[in-house]
């Protein structure tokens, strides 16, 4: 009878390990912020935008309620973009600060300060500022401001 020596198979097994690692796997997504509904999203968000501004200014929360509501899943989807594009951050951007907003109006004061928060990190970092970003950027910062004023900090 053959026994083979425990040692022998650790040995073996140790060394097959040390072969030559496995080539990565290329991926071959393409970049969504390149592809045409990416563009066609970032318009259609901004426009929702515009309107749900329109109505709370208005008085109708209601209903901008409902438009933020559904453009929360057009602003997850512009954010499956690795470098989303401008036009989409400041669409994706708007849609917190109205959110926000309407939570503010409502006393909902930590979640407002997260959206905000989110702003904040979006324009402080983002790669190319300009005069309408720090813009942005200011408006988040005073919506942080507002709510720290309510919640007493």
């Amino acid at each position: 009878m053959n026994r083979i020596h425990p040692l022998l198979i650790l040995a073996a097994v140790l060394f097959a390990g040390c072969g030559p690692a496995a080539a990565p796997v290329e991926s071959s997504k393409a970049d969504p912020a390149s592809e045409s509904w990416y563009g066609e999203t970032a318009e259609r968000l901004s426009k929702m935008d515009r309107v749900a501004e329109q109505l709370v200014e208005s008085g109708r929360s209601q209903e901008a309620a409902a438009i933020v509501t559904s453009g929360q899943s057009l602003q997850t989807r512009l954010l499956t973009a690795p470098r989303p594009t401008l036009a989409a951050m400041e669409a994706i951007a708007d849609l917190d600060q109205i959110y926000g907003q309407m939570l503010i109006c409502n006393g909902y004061y930590g979640s407002a300060r997260l959206l905000f928060q989110k702003n904040v990190t979006r324009w402080k970092t983002w790669k190319s500022p300009t005069p309408e970003t720090d813009l942005r950027l200011k408006q988040a910062q005073a919506g942080i401001a507002e709510c720290d004023q309510h919640m007493g900090g």
